[in-house]
């Protein structure tokens, strides 16, 4: 049998080494936690890239991603060209009741439409109410940081690399018809000087 009172000098002893020690509360909602720079809060929809491919809500292990869409006829680029169909995005929505988190739509989306935003205040009192329709995804695309820069020595991607090219070869082009336009303007102007000095000799 322990001494008498032995668990309350323990427990004094607890209260005493607790109250010498720096307080690790955290004060929230008043002052709002560091999040790091890769927390995966909720997934926001860049709308303008998405073009209703159905690889995000193919691939989603849950289910979870509703895409509706319509089919429209866009007009041939130049005359005598054909018409094009396109998919018009009408719903995308997540259930976030369900979500598990995973990134699987955002890394085989191939068009850049889906981010993770640090946003993670969303709870709500209905289940039913965590389905966000795309504006709510628009939403917290403006809450989405900005991509690390590059490694200094890293390989250029292939698509600026090919855009840079392009560009150049315009420029160059461009640059080239100028000083032939700047030739031709300097013969066309030596010889209206030669006929009008031949003008004035007859």
């Amino acid at each position: 049998m322990g001494i008498p009172g032995s668990g309350l000098a323990k427990g004094l002893a607890v209260t005493l080494r607790t109250m010498t020690k720096r307080t690790v509360t955290e004060q929230y909602p008043d002052v709002q936690p560091e999040l790091a720079p890769r927390t995966r809060g909720v997934i926001g929809l860049f709308e303008e890239n998405c073009t209703v491919c159905m690889l995000c809500a193919r691939e989603c292990p849950d289910w979870c991603i509703y895409i509706d869409s319509h089919k429209e006829t866009v007009p041939p680029a130049a005359p005598g060209g054909r018409e094009r169909s396109r998919n018009v995005l009408d719903r995308f929505a997540i259930d976030f009741s369900l979500c598990m988190y995973c990134g699987i739509c955002i890394e085989v989306c191939p068009f850049d439409a889906l981010f993770w935003s640090p946003e993670f205040e969303y709870a709500e009192t209905d289940i039913h109410e965590l389905t966000h329709e795309r504006d709510k995804l628009r939403e917290w695309m403006w809450t989405v940081p900005e991509p690390p820069a590059l490694d200094p020595g890293a390989e250029q991607p292939k698509e600026i690399g090919a855009a840079q090219k392009a560009a150049d070869k315009l420029a160059a082009q461009q640059a080239k018809e100028a000083e032939e336009a700047r030739q031709a303007a300097a013969e066309q102007a030596g010889t209206d000087q030669r006929t009008k000095d031949a003008g004035e000799e007859a």
